[in-house]
């Protein structure tokens, strides 16, 4: 296996990471290897023979060119405030470049202890393992920004959590796993220069654009405001709960990140919670675009002596003026007030798409807020409903879902009242919310089979025929009827779990 390693985070300070290598585990096996994304992505020599590649992705073998470090970073977690987490059970083992040029990281999570693993086995159990290919890979083929899985591995090693539990590694691809968190590190203890030297890597990594603009420390921030609310619209419009919002769990390249008790909605609910650990539903589903402005302000918190003593200016060491000071923040403020703008704009657009309508309406936002009301009331079914809007019968097939169909029906002749007034025609219509609404999303009820049949009978047939139905989301698939099907009443699945 021949990985070209083009290692940039590395060349950064030593107090950006730790390097450490991987620790080797007794027996590895691999579960599945990702064949596609690594064509994608021009990883030659890669396959799922190749037992150098399982070598690596077992963290048994150091590939040439590899620098395995553990990150440094802080991060908010609940509310309360960590000035010291990082990587406790991820190693980044490099970076390379695509054949389109993107620059992306190789990482490895549950591969052992690492100095910031804070006293934890730095391991990962195999259900969350699963749990992150599935939904991860999902998401991509969704269309929303995540990162992706490579490889999943077992261990052949048992992890002590409140039982005994096979272990197992996920490979994972990022485009950067610098997270809000990271410049929480720096600037929690005053380390200006570090700070100074994040924001210009992730601008010149992720954010050029920036660097043309009077204020480019501004500007990246406004930049990151932007990609978070479009990546958090995009959770809202399939029903998707992060289920761990903290400011370590939020990447600054605007990617989904850090799986682990997330969930899609079945039945619609605003307030819908999965996670076993947010016992006061502070990263409810639609406290998602609220919780992200809330990071965000804690991002820009880190920035503000960037913002004020801008790098751009011809004399760096030119002092600013405390009306310069404040103008600049105002304006940092005034990009975090617009957030919710940016964000409802967003929303709405994926939400028209969703009814099938190409063209604007003030009154779009409240005819989706109906909808939404009456699915909670009625008890529907998020993706089934949206999914039988696109089909010839839409009305009949999603009126089966509401438990006062009569209610539905009120709501129906507004949206066909609604479309009428579009230039599209019904067929055009269609087509746009066949692009958009999936048939199959990875259910709790699903994964969870998934993961009972793995780890309990090392039986990972059930994993991989999920899977394969996930890799075309939005096609019907003969014989797979079973997967566009919610829970049955003794299949639901009330809480989902981190695994750490």
């Amino acid at each position: 296996m021949k990985i070209h390693f083009d290692n940039s985070y590395i060349k950064l300070p030593k107090n950006f990471y730790t390097e450490t290598n991987p620790t080797p585990v007794k027996n590895p096996e691999l579960i599945v290897f990702n064949d596609k994304l690594a064509d994608e992505l021009g990883l030659t020599g890669i396959d799922s023979e190749c037992l150098t590649a399982l070598g690596v992705f077992s963290g048994n073998e150091i590939t040439e060119g590899s620098e395995p470090i553990a990150m440094a970073y802080a991060g908010h977690q609940f509310g309360g405030f960590s000035p010291r987490l990082g990587d406790g059970r991820a190693l980044l083992l490099g970076e390379f470049l695509s054949p389109k040029g993107v620059r992306y990281d190789f990482q490895l999570k549950g591969s052992g202890p690492t100095p910031w693993s804070r006293g934890g086995d730095g391991r990962s159990a195999l259900g969350p393992v699963l749990r992150e290919y599935l939904v991860s890979e999902s998401m991509a083929k969704l269309g929303v920004p995540t990162t992706r899985a490579l490889a999943a591995v077992t261990t052949g090693e048992e992890l002590a959590r409140n039982t005994l539990v096979a272990g197992g590694i996920l490979t994972r691809i990022s485009t950067g796993f610098v997270r809000v968190g990271t410049f929480q590190y720096f600037s929690s203890q005053g380390d200006l220069e570090g700070l100074k030297q994040l924001a210009d890597y992730e601008i010149a990594r992720h954010y050029p654009e920036s660097k043309k603009a009077k204020n480019k420390y501004v500007a990246f921030f406004e930049a990151v405001v932007d990609a978070q609310a479009k990546l958090i619209a995009k959770w809202m419009s399939f029903g998707f709960i992060h289920g761990v919002m903290n400011t370590d769990n939020m990447s600054i390249a605007g990617e989904t990140i850090d799986y682990g008790p997330c969930a899609f909605m079945d039945e619609f609910s605003h307030n819908r919670v999965y996670s076993s650990i947010d016992q006061n539903a502070r990263y409810a589903y639609d406290n998602q675009p609220k919780i992200g402005q809330w990071n965000l302000i804690r991002l820009a918190e880190t920035l503000l002596p960037l913002f004020v003593n801008n790098s751009n200016k011809e004399d760096e060491n030119s002092e600013v003026s405390d009306v310069e000071a404040k103008a600049v923040v105002k304006v940092a403020e005034d990009i975090l007030t617009n957030f919710s703008r940016i964000y409802h704009q967003y929303w709405l657009e994926n939400m028209r798409k969703k009814l099938g309508l190409s063209e604007k309406n003030e009154a779009d936002a409240e005819l989706v807020n109906e909808l939404l009301d009456l699915m909670e009331s009625n008890k529907a079914d998020f993706t089934l409903t949206f999914y039988y809007f696109s089909q010839n019968d839409a009305l009949s097939q999603a009126r089966t879902l509401f438990s006062k169909p009569e209610e539905f029906d009120a709501w129906a002749d507004k949206w066909q009242s609604r479309r009428a007034s579009e230039t599209c025609t019904v067929a055009e219509s269609r087509a746009i919310m066949q692009k958009v609404n999936p048939i199959y999303i990875p259910r709790n009820h699903q994964i969870e089979a998934a993961i009972r049949a793995a780890e309990d009978h090392n039986d990972f047939s059930v994993f991989h025929a999920l899977h394969e139905v996930l890799e075309n989301p939005f096609s019907l698939q003969k014989g797979k009827e079973k997967y566009l099907l919610p829970p049955k009443k003794d299949e639901i699945v009330h809480q989902t779990f981190c695994g750490t």
